[in-house]
């Protein structure tokens, strides 16, 4: 039995996470976390800990896990480069799963945008994304949106910094050959959708994924955290976990 230890007990990913936990045979939640409690003595009570809260607060979950020697679920997104120097940092000593996402639905996405990727060639497609999320959400694009756009980035041959267009505005001409169109909607109470558009003259593709329930990404972190039991330290991410690489 895995004992699990969960951040963010009270909000809505907390909520859902204990949800999943329960529901799970394989594991048990020995531990939970909120702002303003103890950490060091939550971590002292699992040998897992699965942390879907903020960016800031990864520095420190990162370094109590390395202190106890913890197995690491990292959920949370928006990190700054700084942050996830400490991630890959620690995960020469601890196994982390890091990801931005932790649907089956998500990942089985990332696999088809790679692949279509390679064969709907900017040469002749346009590619765009877009994402919608609730109304609370605080980094845009999401993990997730990030997470397409660099697969876009490495199987076009395209850069983040150079070739993403946030929305456009005004008169701005042509479309440049390389360009790949983010957009970013907030609105409601959306649990995250998005869509990778390929789109040429006479034809478009479009790869979707439309999330109902927090209850989807829990699950899969729950799943990640019983697959990592047995594996040695070092930077995992669903992919790994699904066996889709």
């Amino acid at each position: 039995m895995l004992n699990l230890l969960i951040t963010g007990k009270s909000g809505r990913m907390g909520h859902a996470l204990l949800e999943s936990a329960a529901a799970n045979p394989d594991v048990t939640v020995t531990a939970t976390h909120d702002l303003g409690e103890d950490l060091d003595a939550a971590v002292q009570k699992a040998s897992c800990i699965i942390d879907f809260t903020v960016h800031s607060f990864t520095t420190q979950v990162v370094e109590a896990a390395l202190k106890h020697g913890m197995h690491l679920i990292i959920g949370t997104t928006g990190h700054s480069d700084d942050e996830r120097a400490v991630i890959r940092e620690a995960a020469k000593t601890i196994p982390i799963v890091y990801a931005s996402n932790y649907s089956v639905g998500v990942n089985t996405l990332f696999w088809l945008t790679r692949q279509a990727a390679r064969i709907l060639t900017q040469d002749r497609f346009d590619i765009e994304v877009t994402e919608m999320h609730h109304r609370h959400k605080i980094d845009s694009p999401s993990g997730t949106a990030r997470t397409l756009l660099e697969i876009l980035n490495e199987e076009t041959g395209t850069s983040y910094q150079n070739d993403v267009t946030h929305g456009r505005f005004g008169n701005i001409g042509p479309r440049p050959p390389k360009e790949i169109g983010m957009h970013t909607l907030r609105g409601g109470d959306v649990v995250g959708d998005h869509t990778v558009m390929f789109a040429a003259d006479g034809e478009r593709v479009e790869l979707t994924h439309k999330a109902s329930s927090r209850l989807t990404f829990a699950a899969g972190a729950v799943r990640a955290a019983v697959w990592l039991q047995d594996k040695p330290p070092g930077l995992y991410n669903m992919q790994d976990v699904l066996g889709l690489k």
